[in-house]
């Protein structure tokens, strides 16, 4: 790869990072991650205005551009490319969520549909053995992070507790649950990104 002379030392480093992490280097993943991620949180923070949203954004920005790593070539500096793909990837949830019903119409809907599909919320045997796959694969990576983390994303996303409730229950501050959740969700995206399973 030919490197310009004309760039910053920062985009330079960058770019032998990405070429490191193109051969499947963790530090280097780690390293771009740990770069950039506060100022995409905040630059996604501006744009939802939901600081769990931009979280999960942030997560999904660094998950596709880890994905999609081998297409970037140094025509652009990786952190114009990683902000494009970030702001992409943020207007199409906004547009998503733009057009999703209001509660009150899908609660309308709901109940229209009620009487109309009864059986349509149980799942067939089939649809609940590829759920429990997919819920034995996601415990198994869950399981590859140290036990604080793998605590913290238990409790989040398989009890659904909220956060004062983690908080109560681990006996820390809520700030540290927020920053240790945002650290473990951050350590799950690069084994996603590594294994193909996001």
């Amino acid at each position: 790869m030919e490197i310009s002379n004309c760039i910053s030392e920062k985009a330079h480093d960058d770019l032998l990072l990405v070429e490191q992490a193109k051969l499947g280097n963790e530090k280097a993943f780690s390293s771009l991650l740990n770069r950039y991620r506060d100022s995409i949180y905040f630059m996604l923070l501006k744009m939802v205005n939901n600081t769990s949203d931009a979280e999960d954004l942030t997560i999904e920005a660094f998950g596709k551009a880890f994905r999609f790593i081998d297409s970037f070539t140094p025509e652009y500096a990786f952190s114009t490319w990683l902000f494009r793909i970030a702001t992409n990837n943020c207007i199409d949830f906004i547009r998503k969520k733009q057009l999703s019903p209001s509660p009150i119409d899908q609660i309308q809907e709901d109940i229209d549909n009620m009487t109309v599909n009864i059986q349509s919320d149980l799942p067939d045997p089939e649809e609940r053995l590829i759920n429990d796959q997919k819920i034995a694969v996601l415990r198994e990576i869950v399981g590859q992070l140290k036990p604080r983390y793998r605590r913290l994303i238990e409790l989040r996303y398989f009890k659904e507790y909220s956060y004062e409730e983690i908080a109560s229950e681990m006996k820390l501050p809520i700030g540290t649950v927020k920053a240790q959740l945002f650290r473990a969700k951050s350590l799950l995206f690069n084994i996603f990104a590594k294994t193909g399973n996001r």
